[in-house]
């Protein structure tokens, strides 16, 4: 069962997701692109390459999150520890603390 949860007039239900068209973007894949490059972020390793260029360093990080952070701020980046698991809402975290470096695409 998948859906989007509504709080309306005090009352929260589940809006079911039929066939991925209601709810905005939950039918369709995302991609986190590096903007200079127009490339498609594919893997952790690639992200790390292009944060640390950016001078995000790895954080120590529980068993299922791998984190980065900056020197310079208190941001934190927080993503799961699987690829396959990473969201459109990981990558707009990336994209909020990396401004005009990273985008989200429709894939």
């Amino acid at each position: 069962m998948s859906g989007v949860w509504v709080f309306k007039n005090g009352v929260v239900r589940l809006i079911e997701n039929v066939g991925g068209q209601q709810g905005g973007n939950l039918g369709r894949k995302q991609v986190l692109v590096y903007a200079p490059t127009n490339e498609v972020i594919t893997s952790y390793g690639v992200l790390e390459e292009k944060l640390s260029a950016l001078g995000w360093e790895r954080y120590p990080s529980t068993p299922d999150l791998i984190q980065f952070h900056q020197r310079s701020s208190v941001h934190l980046i927080s993503v799961p520890r699987e690829f396959s698991k990473l969201r459109s809402v990981h990558m707009y975290d990336i994209v909020v603390k990396s401004r005009n470096v990273f985008e989200v695409r429709d894939a």
